[in-house]
């Protein structure tokens, strides 16, 4: 089998495909096309894969072709060597992890002198035959006849055939393999807290005496471990119970067949037990350490990008004059304005509290802003003095003048708003302006359109991950990257007024290329069709083919350039409107007359039953936005900080973060609370994001308080749930309870739904918040 199929055949089961379906794709991307456009203008050529399948392909596919090349070049090293057989050669052709070909390769890699090396040379390597031949003899009266000069006692001589079995034992991948399996079944993970660390370290005492299977450990916790043996609080251990210590150095053994009872096999055995303890449980450890780590920044960089999906996709308030509100308590509340497209039209700066607290002034202010600039929307950042700002607007939103509407307040996120305030991308953009005001011009525009806002911020900036810092940073990159690119590609981009941060993620383009389109935009006006884009200075064929799609023009001179019909199948979009009978402008949006027509009568050789389908669909709603429609959450009156809550109140927040342990929801006091795995629905749920997601408006009743820690609990259940204390009275004192240490609202010791996990969950996640 060659490479090619091989890798083809290994991503169709990854992902649920056929490997013709796997090679076309793998084809199309190689050529240079994008996941969005493949998944969205290539279904015929790929069976139909989706992005999201397309994603996990090119991420295998990577990974695949490194395997492949590491067993090319290793069998070209054993080959080299003289050393290949007809059963490592098959041996080598069956791997299908890195790990077993490294397994394999072990005793043929180059290596330093080793000490087994070292007693093959001085002739021991006969003692060890001597030794496994007659097992009834004692390899003390054995190892008598081999000292030498340079064995020069019986001891040396046995340390030295210790170690070629040692030697020979460590590099066999049979052996390896099944070690690794069973360890990945049977060991524990164990947490312990370096002495003298205790203070220090507070944030991981969750994590001072814990024990858990190493297979159980959920993404939040292990990284949580790993950060703590980082920074020297933790040390951590993966190991079986003594029975499991027992069962390895017995699989140890039987590679060496030292099941009697004659002094040879005593001594086999004592040298397998020895040979597990001093290096094969370290190297073990280490990799399922390491396992472990690639497991749980998986985990998070998934969910990091399902929460920036939700957060890109949110729905947008529109395209409506709007305030922005940066709140400050020493440095004051700054303001700005911008005007339905975006253009800043004003700004200051307003000092309602102390030390200045000239609340008159600041009112004065707000009303001057929201009357000249016929303000319809004012957004309201949710960090420090959020609630205090929020209140004195709707004070002075009661002060407005007869016949001035008042306009609508929301407080937005702003994560990362002051990352763009202090960019190169914002300092060109504003270069006479204060960085503190340039992020009320983000808070005001990331409440118009969250998307095209947000892409000019770094994804890992946004802050909507857990243990985002904990990740390899490149992957989380990569991966981020993609999903922004996914989003912006499924809303589209109006080609006239799109940034170019915006720009330079629609599918084909990229940085260069946008600021060329804008370039063009700004000399020589509007773009008036879709083609026009061949004008633009380094955007040839090839990247129009893969943008066009996702570009729009509203008012055009070529009705089908406001739609996702790619001018490639106009052709298709024309052979409907004539079989209507209709004008084009006329029938786009006419589903009654759309929906009457067969989908099988416009197919041709170019474009099969998928393209026109979409091309039926597009024509029924030209444009359209795939984001749901702009609600808000209302917070309650008089709930302004975390010692106005009480258990048992009823309240409506916003889901700001979702994490594999539950989500957490902003309710107007400056911490977020959280809604606990268990705690989101009247039933199991096994993924958070199965209940809810990021920009959600929820309703939530508060479970716990705890005001020292700034930890909130709440539930979103209608069986009215149980707080974490509730559920231990409920369990008496005759249940099973969690390892030492755990306290009221500390981390339990298994990952599902137990409530306990609340407080180990929170603690560290609002740390980084």
């Amino acid at each position: 089998m060659d490479t090619a199929t091989r890798i083809a055949r290994t991503i169709a089961t990854d992902i649920g495909a056929t490997p013709a379906q796997v090679g076309a794709a793998v084809e199309l991307l190689d050529g240079g096309a994008t996941v969005p456009f493949v998944a969205r203008y290539r279904k015929e050529v790929t069976g139909g894969l989706d992005d999201t399948q397309l994603r996990k392909l090119a991420e295998r596919l990577d990974y695949l072709r490194e395997r492949e090349a590491r067993r090319a070049a290793i069998i070209s090293s054993i080959s080299d060597q003289g050393k290949m057989t007809d059963d490592l050669a098959k041996a080598l052709a069956q791997a299908e992890t890195k790990a077993e070909l490294e397994d394999l390769y072990l005793p043929y890699k180059p290596k330093r002198r080793t000490k087994a090396m070292i007693a093959r040379e001085n002739g021991l390597a006969a003692l060890v035959d001597a030794i496994l031949a007659d097992r009834s003899a004692t390899p003390e009266a054995l190892a008598e006849g081999y000292i030498s000069e340079a064995v020069p006692t019986v001891k040396d001589a046995l340390n030295g055939a210790r170690e070629i079995v040692a030697e020979s034992l460590v590099e066999n991948a049979q052996l390896l393999g099944s070690l690794r399996d069973y360890l990945t079944r049977e060991a524990y993970l164990t947490a312990k807290v370096v002495d003298g660390q205790q203070d220090k370290g507070a944030k991981f005492s969750d994590y001072f005496d814990h024990r858990e299977r190493w297979a159980d450990v959920p993404s939040h916790r292990a990284l949580a471990m790993l950060r703590g043996s980082n920074e020297g609080v933790l040390t951590l251990d993966i190991s079986p119970d003594e029975e499991g210590v027992a069962r390895a150095e017995a699989m140890v053994a039987a590679v060496l067949d030292a099941r009697g009872k004659t002094p040879g096999d005593a001594w086999l055995r004592k040298v397998a037990g020895w040979t597990w303890r001093v290096k094969l449980s370290l190297s073990m450890m280490l990799d399922l350490l390491s396992d472990m780590r690639g497991r749980a920044q998986e985990e998070a960089i998934r969910v990091f990008s399902r929460n920036l999906k939700d957060l890109l996709l949110a729905a947008p308030a529109g395209a409506k004059a709007t305030l922005g509100l940066d709140p400050g308590i020493r440095t004051g509340v700054k303001a700005a304005v911008v005007d339905a497209t975006g253009k800043l039209l004003a700004t200051d700066t307003l000092y309602p509290f102390p030390p200045k607290s000239d609340m008159r002034g600041a009112q004065a202010a707000l009303m001057r802003l929201i009357t000249a600039h016929g303000v319809e929307l004012i957004a309201i950042g949710n960090g420090t003095a959020s609630r205090e700002t929020e209140r004195m607007v709707a004070e002075t939103l009661k002060l407005l003048p007869a016949g001035v509407k008042a306009p609508t307040k929301v407080v937005v996120s702003e994560a990362g708003a002051s990352v763009y305030s202090a960019s190169e991308l914002a300092a060109r953009e504003f270069p006479e302006l204060d960085v503190s005001l340039r992020g009320a011009v983000s808070i005001a525009r990331r409440l118009q359109d969250p998307l095209a806002e947000l892409v000019k911020i770094e994804p890992k900036s946004i802050g909507v991950g857990q243990y985002q810092h904990d990740v390899d940073q490149s992957k989380l990159g990569r991966a981020l990257e993609g999903v922004v690119e996914d989003a912006v590609n499924a809303v589209g981009v109006d080609l006239n007024t799109a940034s170019a941060p915006l720009l330079a993620h629609v599918s084909g383009l990229g940085p260069g290329l946008a600021e060329a389109i804008v370039a063009h935009r700004d000399s020589n006006g509007a773009f008036k069709a879709r083609k026009e884009l061949l004008k633009v200075a380094r955007l040839g064929p090839r990247a129009f083919e893969q943008c066009a799609g996702f570009l729009r023009i509203t008012d055009g001179v070529e009705p089908l350039d406001a739609s996702s019909v790619h001018p490639e199948a106009y052709d298709v979009a024309r052979a409907i409107v004539k079989a209507c009978g209709r004008d084009i402008r006329s029938l786009m949006g006419d589903s009654a007359t759309l929906t009457r027509l067969r989908a099988q009568d416009f197919v041709t050789e170019t474009f099969g039953l998928p393209t026109v389908r979409d091309i039926l669909a597009e024509l029924e709603k030209p444009g359209r936005d795939p984001r749901p429609s702009f609600v808000t959450a209302a917070f309650a009156d008089g709930v302004e900080d975390i010692k106005d809550l009480k258990p048992g109140m009823q309240l409506e927040g916003t889901v700001t973060n979702v994490a594999a342990f539950g989500a957490f929801v902003d309710i107007g006091v400056h911490q977020d609370g959280l809604v606990h795995i268990s705690q989101l629905a009247d039933r199991f749920v096994k993924d958070p994001h199965e209940v809810v997601k990021a920009g959600d408006v929820v309703k939530v009743r508060v479970t716990e308080v705890d005001v020292p820690r700034k930890r909130i609990g709440l539930t979103m259940r209608k069986d009215g749930g149980t707080s974490a204390r509730e559920e231990r009275a409920a369990r008496g004192p005759d249940k099973p309870k969690g390892p030492k240490g755990k306290g009221p609202m500390q981390a339990g010791p298994k990952g599902g739904n137990s409530t306990g996990a609340f407080g180990a969950a929170l603690l560290d996640a609002m740390k980084k918040r």
